[in-house]
């Protein structure tokens, strides 16, 4: 029997994804499901979601279990899947974004760096701290595999403070050489090209990517990226495409991510440049709106559709189990701790790197010195991931102005004292989200 504990089942869209895929690989034999969340009405969804996704999937191996009680979904479980998010965006994310504004600071996304990654971690390591008690006791030898953002802040503390072995999942690598080759209309090489990727988490670097003879992709890349007269759809991306040229790599994560980890993009004095990049400000709190708002008619189509089916997606986590069950090695890139692995960046950062998975686990590649820039680029975001790591550890509010000092965007657009304002305004509303800092 293969148990998986699903915590944050309420998110219906990723369950599908990740449990779909696991339903719909035959090779994952006798799987019993789990899951958990605190929120009753989607939980139930859920269940109801996936039940039918069994139901139609011909499978009479798969047993299926909803709780409110974490406990009960951990004990025995063989994988934890992570997708939960902490105080949602109502009201969490809106503090995020509504109280930096009061003080000039904008963001985009804000769930990864910046000031709004920094409190969405710190709200949410308490709940991993949680779980990790709880796996020690009831399912010890268990991998933590985590979906939930930052990334690298949660990974990196799960992975420094506590037993439970982890790997975090992004499916920002899968799509990046794809995307890329796509929007510039290089078809003819998306299934027909190599490449290798290593970094750091929506900051991981396009090293190499070249055709099956071995010929270098990227002078053609970077000549159609430069053309002014081409239809290439580039709009969408026009930061990664700047910083590919002034920095000789591409990207994994979208523009919309990387115009708030640096200082270059987001300026309250310079608008020009929101307009020249087509930066779009306020985007994740948009985005939740959004989905809000049509949630009712993606209910029909995924709770209450008695013949709905799934198609297998591209994320790992399936892959990974079945690598595991059946000691059929598979490729992944993950988020691990940097045991000498990229040996320009700190050796406690959370790193994202080709690994290899087989009955062994998870098994993370070397791979040497990343070119300097870009060591020198991810370093910067990697300052602010130990420091908020440090801070939730400490529960020290001068570990969290530290965090918000070093941030590149944020330091770019206040001053030192307007810092450590914004963070006292922030850590007085998210109020019991926190815990108590002193």
């Amino acid at each position: 029997m293969i148990r998986i504990a699903y915590m944050g089942a309420g998110s219906s869209v990723f369950a599908k994804n990740v449990l779909g895929d696991c339903i719909c690989t035959p090779e994952l034999k006798d799987l019993d499901i789990w899951l958990h969340d605190i929120d009753p009405k989607r939980l139930e969804e859920s269940n109801k979601m996936l039940t039918n996704i069994i139901n139609n999937s011909g499978r009479t191996d798969v047993t299926l279990h909803a709780t409110l009680n974490r406990r009960e979904a951990l004990k025995g479980a063989k994988y934890v899947v992570n997708s939960i998010q902490v105080g949602l965006y109502d009201p969490c994310t809106i503090t995020d974004f509504e109280v930096p504004k009061r003080f000039g600071l904008r963001q985009t996304i804000g769930d990864t760096l910046g000031i709004g990654g920094i409190f969405r971690a710190l709200r949410t390591i308490p709940v991993l701290e949680d779980f990790a008690h709880d796996m020690e006791e009831l399912c010890p030898d268990a991998l933590f595999i985590n979906y939930t953002n930052p990334m690298a802040m949660l990974s990196g503390y799960m992975q420094r403070y506590t037993p439970i072995k982890t790997v975090g999942l992004c499916h920002s690598v899968q799509s990046c050489a794809k995307g890329l080759l796509e929007s510039l209309k290089m078809d003819e090489y998306v299934n027909n090209c190599r490449w290798e990727i290593a970094g750091i988490n929506h900051m991981a670097w396009l090293l190499k990517i070249e055709d099956l003879q071995g010929n270098d992709l990227y002078p053609e890349i970077k000549r159609r990226s430069l053309n002014p007269q081409s239809d290439y759809k580039m709009d969408w991306d026009l930061v990664r495409h700047d910083l590919m040229h002034r920095f000789g790599y591409y990207i994994t994560e979208s523009s919309e991510h990387n115009s708030e980890y640096n200082p270059w993009y987001i300026k309250e004095k310079h608008p020009e440049l929101i307009e020249r990049y087509k930066i779009p400000l306020d985007e994740y709190p948009r985005r939740c709106v959004e989905q809000i708002a049509k949630w009712d008619k993606m209910a029909e189509d995924l709770i209450h559709n008695e013949k709905l089916v799934h198609e297998k997606s591209k994320e790992f986590a399936a892959y990974i189990i079945k690598a595991m069950e059946l000691d059929e090695p598979y490729r992944v890139h993950g988020n691990v701790l940097n045991t000498g692995l990229i040996t320009n960046l700190p050796r406690n950062a959370c790193v994202e790197v080709p690994c290899l998975v087989d009955r062994n686990g998870i098994q993370p590649c070397y791979v040497g010195d990343l070119p300097e820039q870009c060591a020198a680029l991810n370093r910067t975001n990697i300052n602010v991931q130990l420091l908020t790591i440090q801070a939730a550890v400490s529960k020290k509010k001068d570990d969290i102005y530290m965090a918000a000092m070093m941030d590149p965007h944020t330091a770019a657009e206040l001053t030192q004292d307007e810092i450590v304002a914004m963070c006292d305004a922030l850590i007085e509303e998210h109020g019991d989200w926190l815990p108590k800092y002193r």
